[in-house]
């Protein structure tokens, strides 16, 4: 299922080391650039911050790249998951207590997320840190960097770096209130190709550094013999239900139903009774579930499915392998919107997502929304590649007859299917120009073998970009 022009991309990120050596730019020392404190001071400081499961696998890749690409030896404190914990953080306390989406879902939680924003800030001026970076979670982390801001002395002061910028492009007035960001955020790493200009025109420095879906693409291109799509389907697919005692027969469904508890718990019994209503389609039916690595989630998933009518397997969801594994030997997924809509399409694997929250959340939604769909996919291509349904229209009944047309109809699925490929040359396109201006800037080969890593970018935009200056890099 997966896509050759992915693994050929992959491929693209050793053509830099075969090619002609180009002469760095000369440029005078800086006292902006987080690259040049670190190495005045010995070592690299990072306090970084995230607040759910896709900001913890965001945040730990981009630690891992700086400690690869600092000159110097790099700590870190802050605030993650068990990703950034196996990078080396030490959580100031467990990423779930500020994990909370929603309006209205906030509102019990307001008094414990302002005492946990003071907690945070507390810490990071104690820490000294270099660079401070945010992963997501713009509620925790904008309040985090303005309240840090107010605390600086005009002499020196950490980058604010945020990474994933908030989806501004879909709200009424979003715009203007993206330009207010400049008074707290001196750089923001964007993941959709749109954004950087946007960004750049109301005021705010900011660099497309790729989105992550192309590091799982580039992650997922080990086995270098296969030469065929459709044997490494077979194989796959093939293990996948030996090593889960799965019948060679049985119709496989995924089912990805969110990464934290509110979620979980709001959208897994949805899609459950979805599954119920296609239990007379097919002889043998069995479903798949990848479980965020959250104890409370997993707890959740385990006693909903535990006296369900059909074989479930779950796997752990934090393991890219085992996921895309699962998503190979499906026929179709359901998927609550969200990060897991781009690797369903780096996977083939046709889907519906769907979407609720509390009606007061949905109400406000309605009202604010600027734009016709809520699907990744569907935005960056402009059209309803994959099936969205949302808020009171998304009942098991709805999801159960369009979960049927992307499973029998040849038409929805090669649709899904072939916008694959249109989707990855998109977001990768400018990951190959920015690859360029860093070679030409930095002209250090070592630095040439993951080059296109969308983290490794990332991580370089995060060491060599001066907060005094609106780019690194002058086109």
């Amino acid at each position: 299922m997966l896509s050759l022009s992915v693994a050929a991309a992959s491929r693209l990120l050793g053509l830099l080391a075969g090619g002609t050596a180009t002469r760095a730019r000369t440029r005078a020392f800086s006292y902006g650039r987080v690259v040049d404190a670190a190495a005045r001071d010995g070592e690299l400081r990072v306090f970084v911050v995230a607040g759910e499961v896709s900001g913890d696998s965001l945040a730990s890749r981009l630690m891992a790249s700086l400690r690869a690409l600092s000159p110097v030896p790099v700590r870190f404190a802050g605030v993650g998951g068990e990703l950034m914990c196996k990078e080396g953080l030490q959580s100031l306390f467990p990423m779930e207590e500020i994990s909370i989406m929603g309006l209205w879902e906030l509102l019990p939680h307001i008094y414990n997320i302002k005492r946990k924003i003071k907690d945070t800030a507390d810490a990071a001026v104690l820490f000294l840190p270099h660079a401070v970076v945010t992963v997501d979670s713009k509620g925790f982390s904008f309040r985090l960097l303005r309240q840090l801001k107010c605390r600086y002395n005009q002499v020196a002061h950490p980058v604010h770096v945020h990474y994933v910028a908030p989806s501004f492009w879909a709200w009424k007035d979003g715009e203007r209130r993206l330009a207010k960001l400049h008074n707290f955020v001196d750089h923001l790493l964007c993941i959709l190709p749109f954004e950087e200009e946007i960004c750049k025109l109301n005021g705010l420095p900011a660099t497309y550094v790729g989105h992550p879906l192309l590091d799982d693409a580039i992650g997922l291109n080990t086995v270098k013999e296969i030469s065929s799509v459709n044997s490494m389907h077979q194989r796959s697919d093939e293990v996948f239900r030996q090593e889960h005692a799965m019948s060679p027969d049985s119709t496989i469904i995924t089912i990805l139903p969110g990464s934290r508890v509110q979620e979980v718990a709001r959208m897994l019994p949805i899609f459950l009774q979805t599954v119920q209503h296609l239990r007379h389609t097919f002889n043998e039916l069995s479903l798949v579930i990848p479980v965020a690595p959250h104890r409370d989630v997993r707890a959740y998933v385990e006693n909903a499915v535990r006296s369900g009518p059909f074989p479930v397997v779950l796997i752990p969801g934090g393991t890219l392998k085992e996921r895309y594994d699962a998503f190979n030997a499906s026929r179709a997924a359901l998927c609550t919107s969200g990060t897991a809509v781009m690797e369903l399409m780096l996977a083939k694997l046709p889907c519906v997502v769907a979407y609720r929250a509390h009606f007061i959340t949905e109400c406000l939604i309605n009202l604010r929304k600027k734009i016709d769909f809520i699907s990744l996919p569907n935005i960056l291509l402009n059209s309803p590649i994959v099936p969205e349904i949302l808020f009171r229209a998304c009942t098991a009944e709805n999801l159960a007859a369009k979960l049927s047309e992307v499973i029998f109809n040849d038409e929805a699925r090669q649709l899904q299917v072939e916008s694959a490929d249109q989707l990855l040359e998109m977001l990768y396109e400018p990951i190959k120009q920015r690859g360029c201006l860093f070679q030409e800037e930095l002209h250090n080969s070592s630095l040439l073998s993951n080059f296109y890593s969308p983290s490794t970018i990332a991580a370089l935009t995060v060491l060599y970009t001066d907060k005094h200056q609106q780019t690194v890099h002058q086109n």
